[in-house]
């Protein structure tokens, strides 16, 4: 890594959480542009499974439990 990559990473790792993460979905939507009516069915999903969520109709899964049985599937 350059040492002007690191610098910026430096900065970005001192934003908000919020803000790191907008900056990531932008870096990443200038990588792979996405079909339109795609991002459109995504959000859509997003928004139904949180409010499924609130009404009791899906439980949470912590991130732990998740990233540890994807490790396990990876081996």
């Amino acid at each position: 890594m350059s040492v002007r990559n690191g610098e910026i990473l430096e900065q970005i790792l001192a934003l908000p959480p919020s803000d790191r993460a907008e900056l990531a979905d932008n870096i990443l939507a200038s990588l792979e542009p996405s079909d339109p009516n795609l991002l459109k069915l995504w959000a859509a999903e997003a928004e139904d499974r949180v409010a499924a969520f609130k009404r009791g109709e899906m439980e949470a899964i912590l991130a732990e439990v998740v990233f540890a049985q994807s490790a396990l599937a990876d081996d």
